[in-house]
């Protein structure tokens, strides 16, 4: 017997023991979910839902939520501005194994229906990734490294100090509007050079060497909304600091 379901805006068909990588579910690895949204079920007689077909539904275990395979976005831009720029995605998925395909009594099974990512809050979302068997690989070797960490950092406590200089005059701590005037690369106003100093970037330098990583992690922490790329900060900047 097989069915076909629907869940995050595509359609799947399925049969009992087949594993499916399916879009983002708030659900926790163990739990089991039902999909409600049946348009066909098949088998020794085929029935066609219109759109869905009443009091059916497909059950499956959430096995992990996972990422999928990197997606990469070029963009190219000629004639005024000669530069590139290439971005990374993985969407979000969840893991799912179909375990029973119910062609009635789907409605009164007790098991929770499958539910989207976008139908619920952030801090459940949140809950639900670091409840998941990828973050917890991910935490044993954060928590390794810094058990292995930790013996170094003890011997470098008890190693003794070497001695300065007697003549040695102490260093000036460089002030934070030290470096290049940043309000010198378009689309870069007086509060967005406040709001970079206030992250360390301070120079023509720092900027061009952003990456796509660091670009997307400023953009989101100060809400810039693509206008890294958009006015193509990183070009201005290598010109910049080429003086």
């Amino acid at each position: 017997m097989f069915a076909v379901l629907k869940t995050g805006g595509k359609q799947y068909k399925v049969q009992s023991g087949d594993i499916l990588r399916v879009e983002k579910l708030a659900a926790n690895a163990g739990e089991t979910i039902q999909f409600n949204d049946v348009l066909m079920l098949g088998g020794d007689a085929v029935t066609v839902g219109a759109p869905l077909i009443a009091d059916a539904g497909v059950q499956a275990e959430v096995i992990d939520q996972i990422k999928g395979v990197k997606t990469i976005n070029f963009v190219k831009r000629r004639r005024k501005h000669s530069s590139k720029r290439t971005k990374g995605h993985r969407q979000k998925l969840t893991l799912v194994k179909i375990t029973d395909i119910l062609a009635s009594g789907a409605d009164k099974s007790g098991v929770a229906a499958a539910i989207g990512a976008g139908s619920v809050s952030a801090a459940a979302l949140a809950a639900i990734d670091a409840q998941s068997p990828a973050a917890n690989k991910d935490n044993v070797k954060k928590a390794s490294s810094a058990k292995a960490a930790a013996p170094q950092a003890e011997a470098k406590a008890e190693a003794p100090a070497k001695a300065a200089p007697k003549k040695a005059a102490p260093k000036k701590a460089a002030k934070a509007t030290d470096g290049d005037d940043l309000s010198n690369i378009s689309g870069v106003g007086p509060v967005i050079v406040k709001k970079l100093h206030a992250e360390g970037i301070t120079t023509f330098a720092q900027v061009a060497a952003w990456t796509d990583a660091d670009v997307e992690a400023i953009e989101e922490k100060l809400s810039f909304k693509g206008r890294v790329g958009r006015e193509d900060w990183i070009a201005q900047a290598k010109e910049l600091a080429k003086g």
